[in-house]
């Protein structure tokens, strides 16, 4: 019988970069999806499979985090050997606009999910998805000792979610762990993140399509590493024979200034012509310099990020020029399928 997982979040970038791992490994894989008026599964309908095929491994539920009946329900019907806890109003400048509901869903909604485990006494382990903006303003390298010191409501919401999973872990036998995961990107980031914000932008003033780019802070530093790495990573940590809290990262931090030359070094543009500061884009509380500090993922997991920052950003600009049909699709860097032989674009 193939593994279950059950993933939260399945439709956002790790989710579906997730899905295609564990279906590579011969997963049974199930997602929980959000219900709305218009498709929200841009990211995983490569590998729908039709749900009247008996050799269908790919199934999607309607839930929300908000709803602990469905959770439990979901959890005595599926029977889950892994849940992957991704999901999450995960957007840091959004947070201090809707903290009540990123407290809900981002802190409360993984309190709901452990209650639905717990409940239904369902044997499995589980993921959850912490981040690297739980340690705020605290000195880099981050490592699994640094104190947090949220920022954000995001942050904060964050921090209440990995004490729960880690409290969770020591009063009731669970096998619960947190990945501490630092930036990571591809091209299936949200657009209005920085690093596909940045992406987007220079492909379509190529294209002129766009005049101006606008952003916040330039000055902030973040690790940056590249999102099908990283979910190896939350894979792993559910192959251990216990459960323990690592953090994953690339050791480097880098400006969003840096992000930006980059980028437009690519199509050989100056950012300078280009770029202008919106106050509106800045948060209340900055966060100024994450870099992680990954050696207990390299001691445990053998986990190490490979691609680099020059890489990440060359795979998203060259991403987003190939979807305006700018570049030949055949440009795609062959050595990153060779290191992603599950690799499977969008």
């Amino acid at each position: 019988m193939p593994k279950i997982a059950l993933i939260t979040g399945i439709t956002g970038q790790d989710g579906s970069y997730l899905t295609e791992l564990l279906l590579s490994k011969g997963y049974a894989v199930h997602g929980l999806i959000r219900r709305a008026s218009t498709f929200n599964t841009q990211r995983i309908d490569h590998l729908y499979q039709d749900p009247h095929d008996v050799n269908t491994r790919l199934f999607l539920h309607y839930g929300d985090l908000s709803d602990s009946s469905r959770l439990t329900n979901l959890f005595y019907q599926i029977q889950p050997d892994e849940v992957y806890h991704l999901g999450a109003q995960s957007h840091v400048r959004v947070s201090f606009d809707m903290p009540d509901y990123t407290g809900d869903v981002t802190g409360l909604g993984t309190v709901r999910l452990l209650e639905a485990i717990r409940k239904s006494g369902v044997r499995c382990r589980l993921y959850q998805a912490s981040s690297s903006e739980m340690f705020g303003g605290s000195p880099p390298p981050q490592n699994e000792k640094t104190p947090f010191q949220p920022r954000s409501p995001y942050a904060a919401a964050k921090v209440y979610a990995h004490w729960m999973v880690s409290n969770y872990r020591e009063a009731y036998g669970l096998f619960a762990c947190n990945g501490i995961m630092f930036n990571h990107e591809s091209p299936r980031r949200g657009e209005t993140f920085v690093s596909r914000k940045i992406c987007r932008a220079v492909a379509r003033i190529v294209a002129g399509q766009q005049k101006k780019l606008f952003l916040g802070n330039l000055d902030a530093h973040r690790d940056w590493g590249f999102a099908p790495e990283y979910v190896e990573g939350m894979w792993l940590m559910l192959q251990q024979n216990s459960a323990r809290d690592l953090v994953f990262g690339t050791g480097v931090a880098h400006l969003v200034r840096e992000f930006l030359e980059e980028a437009f070094l690519h199509v050989n543009l100056k950012w300078q012509n280009y770029v202008e500061i919106d106050p509106r884009y800045f948060r209340p509380t900055e966060v100024p310099l994450l870099q992680a500090d990954p050696s207990e993922a390299k001691r445990h997991l053998q986990w190490q990020a490979t691609v680099t920052f020059k890489e990440l950003v060359k795979i998203m600009v060259g991403a987003e020029l190939r979807a305006l049909q700018l570049s030949d699709a055949r440009s795609q860097d062959a050595s990153l399928d060779a290191r992603f032989n599950w690799f499977k674009k969008p």
